[in-house]
């Protein structure tokens, strides 16, 4: 592993501090930063995405930023051959990878080598099983699944139709079963992960704080605009903030209970963020209360000292 192009991941829940902290660390150790967040691959979506500002995105490389209008829909193998292309660029100039966000899913794929079946979504068979789940019940679509992939019927649950869904398509589409196409192959990287976290309460403030400096800022503008251009029905409007505050645009709560819901919504998506990171192998946790940025930049000196 001595020999492998180090990989430095900096993962956390929204508002925790990656950006600074990976700035830092870039900054110090001759990084660049490759994005690890769904939402900020899309042009346009600056203010309710928290992007990095354009001062720092002068100061540190940034990749994976601003890759695609709102109305693309990037699957999760279009953002893996996107992030492995980006941090072999990185290793070829000679600089130290970091790959930074919030996006569970999207950190996994990349550092775990996840094998995503390149099935395209199939409308009308999707269409076909999820009215045979309405019609029969989710148990009997799961029931199905089973029989024709235990192992993935063994790790999603009945009642997530969408998954169970999704592993059918793949299968009737391509013959093999979507376990088997899944199966993981470590990239060619020596990866080292970290994991920021804080207070749940101090988080949830800092969260609230963020978010109506994103008020102030002019969300709303930009939501309406996004809107005009693209349409509320583009699946990039519905995440966090944009969903809320399309609420309010089309006369449905006032801009108060918006911002209220954006705040009580995002508290929830940090709990889900935590629930994922959890999973994650490896993750080193670092309480940003108790050490500053200084000290992950040497933490991460210190392993690159060490070979990983």
């Amino acid at each position: 592993m001595t020999g492998l192009p180090p990989l430095v991941a900096i993962a956390g829940p929204t508002a925790v501090g990656k950006t600074a902290h990976a700035l830092a660390v870039a900054s110090a150790l001759g990084g660049e930063v490759i994005g690890a967040d769904s939402r900020q691959l899309y042009t346009g979506m600056d203010i309710g995405t928290a992007k990095p500002t354009p001062a720092e995105r002068a100061a540190v490389p940034h990749y994976l930023i601003d890759v695609a209008p709102p109305d693309h829909t990037f699957t999760l193998a279009e953002y893996q051959r996107m992030a492995y292309a980006a941090i072999d660029a990185s290793h070829a100039r000679g600089r130290l990878a970091l790959l930074v966000g919030g996006t569970g899913q999207y950190i996994s794929a990349v550092v775990e080598g996840w094998g995503i079946p390149e099935v395209a979504p199939r409308p009308e068979l999707r269409a076909e099983l999820e009215a045979f789940a309405e019609a029969h019940g989710a148990p009997a679509l799961h029931d199905r699944l089973a029989a024709a992939d235990p192992a993935a019927a063994a790790r999603i649950d009945y009642r997530n139709v969408r998954r169970v869904v999704r592993a059918l398509e793949v299968c009737m589409a391509t013959g093999q079963p979507i376990s088997r196409l899944q199966a993981k192959t470590p990239p060619p990287y020596r990866v080292f992960i970290i994991g920021l976290t804080m207070a749940r309460a101090k988080l949830y403030r800092r969260v609230d704080a963020r978010v109506d400096a994103m008020i102030e800022m002019g969300l709303v503008e930009e939501a309406g605009a996004l809107a005009a251009r693209y349409g509320w029905e583009t699946p990039a409007l519905s995440g966090l903030g944009y969903k809320q505050i399309g609420a309010h645009l089309r006369g449905a709560c006032p801009l108060a209970e918006a911002v209220d819901a954006i705040k009580r919504e995002t508290h929830a998506f940090v709990r889900r963020q935590y629930t994922w990171f959890r999973k994650m192998d490896g993750l080193r946790w670092v309480d940003v209360d108790a050490v500053d940025e200084q000290a992950v930049t040497l933490m991460v000196q210190d392993w690159l000292d060490n070979g990983g």
